[in-house]
């Protein structure tokens, strides 16, 4: 990687392995309906006029069914999940088990129609990630915090199915013009239930907590994923799935008091170590299968030809791409690239 791409790559990994921390932080006196509005508001009023004046929202409105059923999937259900389950879960071990979604990524490209050859190290993988998830389900938390716990798997299976409604529906759309219509769907489907809840007070640190949210790790992260995806391509840009949870567990160690216990490392290493080995091509597809992208789900048909040349560069040599990105990976000059779990993803 270039310096530009290793300072992006970077910045996406502590940008979206903050949020566990903040909204730790936010939920001690707002919401989560209320924070899910906030969070949803301050990226709609980046995100829109930037889509806009770029000319990518008019193509995402004319499928708007689609981007709402992606703007519910990927956003409205986990950004609600994620901070109720965060009262009674420390952020660390949260930050772990979305590390899991890759995993949840395999059935739901079935369902989807379009299923992934795993092979031996796939399998395992799947294997060794529903091991790591038991061992920090099973041995890190108290039986009263297995109900939180269960609402972990709604947001891993919200951010898997994302991608899965972009592969299918939303492939050629550009994806600034996608996410700033998601986030202005989700903000104006939220805002009664967050206006009134509402608290008549809110100290300096939730406030912070919110705003850092909306701005840093939502709208600004998609800027930087954007950047990060023309330096690099949407396969390496995926590699930043790692960096978050460790990221994750530092922060709420440090700040936080949150135990490391031999139960959270035993599971860190499993459930990262399962999602690489699921994340894994095989050094030939199957020919009888499309080609595979990050997380289990196929290259849509247009970007079958772009993928399997970009695995093919020498090593040092990425494809260089245009910053208007459409959410299969394609750009302006009519390219495509991987889908998959390299779908824009907010935490």
């Amino acid at each position: 990687m270039s310096r530009r791409a290793l300072l992006l790559f970077a910045a996406l990994g502590v940008i979206w392995g903050v949020p566990y921390l903040l909204i730790k932080v936010a939920i001690t006196e707002i919401a989560p309906a209320t924070l899910v509005f906030l969070r949803c508001a301050i990226a709609a009023s980046l995100l829109l006029p930037l889509a806009a004046a770029r000319g990518e929202l008019r193509p995402a409105l004319r499928r708007w069914p689609a981007v709402l059923a992606f703007a519910a999937a990927e956003v409205a259900v986990p950004f609600l999940l994620l901070p109720t389950a965060e009262r009674s879960l420390p952020s660390s071990v949260t930050g772990l088990l979305v590390a899991a979604v890759p995993l949840a990524g395999i059935p739901i490209a079935r369902l989807f129609g379009r299923p992934q050859h795993l092979g031996w190290s796939g399998v395992t993988g799947v294997l060794v990630g529903l091991a790591g998830v038991a061992v920090l389900v099973g041995f890190d938390l108290p039986r009263t915090q297995l109900g939180a716990a269960s609402l972990m798997a709604g947001v891993v299976v919200g951010y898997a199915l994302g991608p899965a409604i972009v592969a299918r529906f939303l492939d050629g759309v550009p994806s600034l013009g996608v996410i700033a219509l998601a986030m202005a769907f989700d903000a104006t489907g939220y805002a009664p239930a967050g206006l009134v809840l509402w608290p008549a007070r809110i100290g300096a640190g939730p406030v912070v907590a919110a705003v850092v949210l909306g701005v840093v790790c939502t709208g600004v992260a998609f800027l930087v994923m954007f950047a990060l995806i023309a330096e690099v391509g949407p396969v390496r840009e995926t590699l930043v799935t790692y960096l978050n949870p460790a990221v994750a567990v530092v922060l709420g160690v440090t700040f936080l008091g949150e135990a490391f216990t031999v139960a959270t490392a035993a599971g860190f290493v499993l459930v990262l170590g399962g999602s690489w080995l699921v994340l894994r091509r095989p050094a030939l597809p199957p020919a009888s299968a499309a080609p595979l992208g990050p997380g289990g789900l196929p290259v849509p048909a247009a970007a079958s030809r772009s993928w399997l040349a970009s695995v093919q560069l020498p090593a040092g040599e990425p494809r260089r791409a245009s910053k208007n990105r459409t959410m299969s990976g394609a750009s302006s000059r009519g390219e495509s690239c991987a889908c998959g779990q390299s779908c824009p993803r907010p935490r």
